[in-house]
């Protein structure tokens, strides 16, 4: 392992960065700059461009220096990629160890007599999907909301999605328009469409989900991500496939980066955040609901005050409640022209 935690990386990305690129444009910066004063971000990130020895102190000019890049990149990044590639071999394997058990379990009778819901927990969720989703036949149909979602379980469901699509099942997955800004959720997304999986998002919350063969469905219990729910009940089912294919029908192709596609899912993010604000939710709900972190739905907000030229949200409450603005106007702008064929009628 490289010995750098994730902090470092966001402090390295926040604000080093910058201060690599200004130390370059102007052939070093001197120790009491007052840019790089104890105490502030950039000093913090100084440091750490120093211990990377991205900088170096230039005794005789007196000002740090920039160093080449390209060894430090391949001593930092290597390590991770390689102790990347180790876990990724380790958890198949285990994986696949434990799909023989799975297989006992699920052709037992105390198995059978568990009823139309089983109850997983924890470390019980992944091995039975995994076992799940090898036993396929046919299709899959999973929902996956941004929140926790995060590079080790991405890249345990894209081990065993790979290995069924490859064996010739369909697949469909559904995320919210924020996953398009994940750099691990585009290459996980990218591996599985190239193999023929369809993804699309979509603005509104949803809860995760995974139907297999449209016979059994995987679902969170409650608001927690800790124990899953196993529905064999085919009414049940049903229901929960009928919800998927609404929201399918009114998600926007993951692959698509048209400017006319991005600009609406912009506007529709947009709109989100406002329906947000006027129901009067959190930020922390908000951001959830969303699919982005509090600091970015912040973002959203202030934006959003910008446009409306409004100090406080109480004042953008007022001026967008005075202009009839409910964050439902596209809906309601296509719902007044119908569909093709009823507009041809007219």
């Amino acid at each position: 392992m490289s010995g750098y935690e994730p902090e470092d990386r966001e402090l390295f990305e926040r604000a080093a960065t910058e201060l690599y690129d200004m130390v370059v444009r102007e052939g070093g910066i001197p120790p009491d700059d007052a840019r790089i004063a104890d105490g502030t971000d950039t000093k913090a990130a100084l440091d750490l461009l120093a211990e990377l020895n991205l900088v170096q102190l230039d005794q005789v000019a007196g000002v740090w220096r920039a160093l080449e890049p390209a060894n430090v990149q391949s001593r930092v990044v290597t390590p991770l990629s390689s102790e990347g590639a180790r876990l990724l071999e380790e958890s198949a394997r285990w994986a696949k160890a434990f799909q023989t058990l799975n297989h006992s379990w699920r052709r037992s009778p105390v198995a059978q007599s568990s009823g139309p819901f089983t109850y997983l927990h924890n470390e019980a969720i992944n091995p039975y999907l995994t076992a799940l989703i090898g036993d396929a036949e046919e299709d899959l149909l999973t929902a996956q909301p941004q929140t926790g979602r995060d590079a080790p379980s991405i890249a345990t469901a894209a081990l065993r999605d790979i290995q069924a699509l490859e064996r010739g099942i369909s697949m469909r997955t559904l995320y919210q328009h924020s996953a398009r800004r994940s750099a691990i959720t585009q290459k996980y997304v990218a591996a599985v469409t190239v193999r023929g999986a369809e993804v699309r998002t979509l603005d509104e919350f949803f809860n995760r989900m995974i139907v297999v063969d449209r016979r059994v469905a995987v679902i969170p219990a409650a608001d927690t991500l800790a124990t899953a729910v196993v529905v064999r009940e085919p009414a049940v089912v049903a229901y929960l496939i009928d919800v998927f294919e609404r929201a399918w029908a009114r998600g926007r192709p993951f692959v698509n980066a048209e400017e006319t596609t991005v600009r609406e899912i912009a506007d529709e993010q947009r709109a989100m955040t406002i329906r947000m604000l006027i129901a009067g939710h959190s930020d922390a709900m908000s951001a959830k609901r969303l699919g982005v972190s509090p600091r970015t739905y912040a973002g959203y907000v202030a934006d959003l005050k910008a446009e409306y030229d409004a100090d406080t949200r109480f004042q953008l409450g007022y001026r967008m409640g005075s202009g009839g603005i409910t964050g439902n106007e596209a809906a309601e702008a296509a719902e007044g022209q119908g569909t093709p064929e009823e507009r041809d009628e007219k």
